[in-house]
């Protein structure tokens, strides 16, 4: 019996080691289960701008109002200037370009709601105020 029990512990030893990883392979799969992101705080400047942190050039204005704005704007959704329309946009950027910015930037809500950036959370702040030069440019 004390034969079968050392055989079987013998036998158990030799499989555990057959299973062990190698740093090669423990580097693979410590690569494979890091995470998919990176958050970036704002005032964090170790990420960047967040068109730098998620890896490509700056977004168009017209690429950011196609992604995030139009859905709201092409429309008029929930009170939005409808892009195009020169009497919208012409109460909004009488009050100054810089409060519309600042609107777009960190969100509005009185008769109806825009949201901070649009909820293009990854758009950096130039990237929104181009959206917004690219909708009042294409709405006089």
């Amino acid at each position: 019996m004390l034969k079968k029990l050392a055989a079987v512990v013998g036998l158990l030893l030799v499989c555990v080691s057959a299973w062990a990883l190698t740093d090669k392979q423990y580097g693979e799969v410590e690569s494979r289960i890091q995470a998919a992101g990176k958050v970036c705080l704002q005032g964090d400047s170790s990420c960047g701008s967040a068109s730098a942190a998620s890896g490509g050039a700056p977004k168009s204005g017209e690429d950011v109002y196609k992604a995030s704005c139009q859905g709201c704007h092409a429309v008029g959704a929930g009170g939005a200037p409808k892009f195009g329309d020169a009497a919208d946009w012409k109460a909004r950027t009488a009050k100054g370009m810089d409060k519309v910015y600042s609107n777009a930037i960190n969100g509005f809500s009185n008769i109806g709601m825009m949201p901070a950036k649009g909820l293009c959370m990854s758009c950096s702040d130039d990237e929104v105020m181009a959206a917004v030069d690219y909708i009042v440019d294409h709405s006089k």
